[in-house]
């Protein structure tokens, strides 16, 4: 039975230690740096109190990131993350003048653990290839979602003086991520540079980005495309503007680069996951979106007791407020937003590859649920689903998921 609690209050360079008895009285406070040594000094202070592989002292800190935890989650000690907003409300119950120090925070941590410690769930003991996926698939949606914020950032520069550039490719489906587009771009960033490109030259940028079919065509609609009439900035305003495309454009290849070299990664680093085969037997979740839910969920199955507090975790799950005669039912917000996004996708795809999936979705929307509403719905479904076949090690079976349309 643990008698003793500590807290860390962590900072860049230095770390607060607070050991609590099982009272609430101070056994021991300690400041280390941000070292071998200083971790030496909390794990020499941490066995002085009766630390031992078999009892652990269990450890109440504010992130779940860096090196610090990383070598003590590898001591094998529980390790508790505490939502900041948490340990806040919680420093007003020992501090009602609302002062606050590094030495407060960290007592308070651990007694949080000392009197809510069933309240709080523990680091999953996940194992190094989960965390390692983990590591890609969110640098990998960061790297997508910064590629969003540059594209956008040079279409609505491209929108001022070049307009006539976005249609010509707007039935591309990668939009400006087209390595056709860019390479155009990159050449002729101004739309009178544009219009005075040749039919050879026009070739050559469609060979140099990679296109290999139908290139006399693509050539012909290009060449027709640019030198359609249209509205020209002053000349000196015109080829600043085309200065400031080549250097969104420099970032903009950047961030595409990062995104598919992260891709690459996550997607072969997933495959080799034992999990992996059990994921994309699920419709909807090919290689990159299960490597984003198993980066979420991780591989250590004990981490959630029941369906229900995956779903919970997930944001699928309703919640419900009732006060005396008014209950509401409403959306939940605070989740995961990284599985929610990559529910949102595996929902959407397996309208198409579930004729179960389908029927679920439209059976929602008859009952007069919105869109967004109907979908997440399916994604709570799904993730029940999920939940069993990684709990008891079996592939997804479309009959035992959607029986009735089966």
């Amino acid at each position: 039975m643990t008698s003793v609690f500590c807290g860390i209050d962590w900072a860049t360079d230095h770390h607060d230690i607070a050991l609590l008895d099982e009272a609430g009285a101070l056994l021991d406070k300690l400041r280390i740096d941000d070292t071998p040594t200083g971790l030496s000094q909390l794990l020499d202070l941490l066995a002085q109190h009766g630390d031992s592989p078999e009892n652990p002292i269990p450890v109440a800190i504010e992130t779940s990131h860096g090196l610090l935890v990383a070598c003590l989650r590898a001591t094998g000690r529980p390790i508790y993350v505490i939502n900041p907003l948490t340990a806040a409300r919680y420093r007003d119950r020992y501090a009602l003048s609302r002062k606050k120090s590094d030495h407060l925070d960290a007592k308070v941590l651990a007694n949080i653990l000392r009197t809510d410690l069933a309240e709080h769930r523990p680091l999953p003991a996940d194992s190094h290839l989960a965390q390692a996926i983990t590591v890609l698939a969110r640098a990998h949606q960061d790297a997508v979602w910064d590629r969003v914020q540059t594209g956008n950032r040079l279409r609505s520069h491209l929108r001022e003086y070049f307009p006539g550039f976005l249609t010509v490719f707007r039935h591309f489906r990668e939009g400006l991520a087209s390595s056709v587009t860019r390479t155009l771009l990159a050449t002729a960033p101004t739309p009178t540079q544009a219009a005075q490109l040749t039919r050879p030259q026009l070739r050559a940028i469609l060979k140099k980005a990679g296109r290999q079919r139908e290139i006399t065509g693509e050539v012909e609609r290009l060449h027709t495309l640019l030198r359609e009439p249209q509205m020209h900035q002053p000349p000196v305003i015109e080829q600043a503007m085309g200065t400031k495309t080549l250097a969104l454009l420099r970032q903009f290849n950047a961030a595409c680069a990062s995104a598919d070299d992260l891709e690459a990664a996550t997607t072969t680093a997933f495959a080799t996951h034992q999990d992996a085969e059990i994921i994309t037997s699920f419709p909807g979740l090919g290689a990159l979106t299960g490597a984003r839910v198993l980066a979420e969920l991780g591989d250590d199955h004990t981490r959630f007791t029941s369906p229900r507090a995956l779903k919970a975790y997930a944001g699928s799950a309703p919640i419900t407020r009732a006060s005396g005669r008014k209950t509401t039912v409403l959306a939940r917000h605070i989740k995961n937003q990284r599985l929610a996004s990559a529910g949102y996708i595996w929902a959407f795809a397996a309208l198409t590859a579930s004729p179960g999936a389908r029927a679920h979705y439209d059976r929602r929307r008859a009952a007069d649920d919105r869109h967004v509403a109907a979908q997440r719905n399916l994604f709570n479904r799904l993730l029940g689903c999920l939940h069993h076949c990684l709990t008891h090690r079996i592939p997804y079976d479309e009959r035992t998921a959607f029986p009735s349309t089966a």
